[in-house]
């Protein structure tokens, strides 16, 4: 099916709320359109929603530290909010690190510690 995952601005941050069965060509145009958007918007932040994830595989897995990587030589700090314990567990058992990657439980704990990040907290 194919849909698209929005990226809202919110300030100086990006928010990719992640509402949907991932599939691989989802999240590789997940990813291209990210990067536009944070050289078009010049955001500082991403925060990266996927509450509503069940589960995820290694291309997911890696395409979200790609993601992270892409970010921050862009300038642009990343948090992963909302993580399941069962997709946490995936990713370890898959091996999969998220470097650079900062996690929070919700929302609203996310914007707070990219505030700190980008203030020198």
């Amino acid at each position: 099916m194919n849909e698209r995952v929005p990226i809202l601005r919110i300030g100086r941050f990006l928010l990719v709320s992640i509402q949907i069965d991932l599939e691989d060509q989802t999240v590789l145009r997940l990813q291209e359109e990210l990067a536009e958007e944070i050289v078009r918007s010049g955001a500082r932040g991403v925060i990266i929603d996927i509450s509503a994830i069940d589960i995820v595989d290694s291309f997911i897995g890696r395409t979200f530290s790609t993601i992270a990587s892409m970010s921050r030589l862009m300038d642009a700090a990343t948090v992963v909010v909302g993580m399941r314990p069962a997709v946490a567990i995936t990713l370890v058992e898959l091996g999969l690190s998220l470097d650079g990657v900062r996690t929070a439980l919700d929302l609203e704990q996310g914007m707070s510690l990219l505030e700190a990040t980008l203030d020198g907290r």
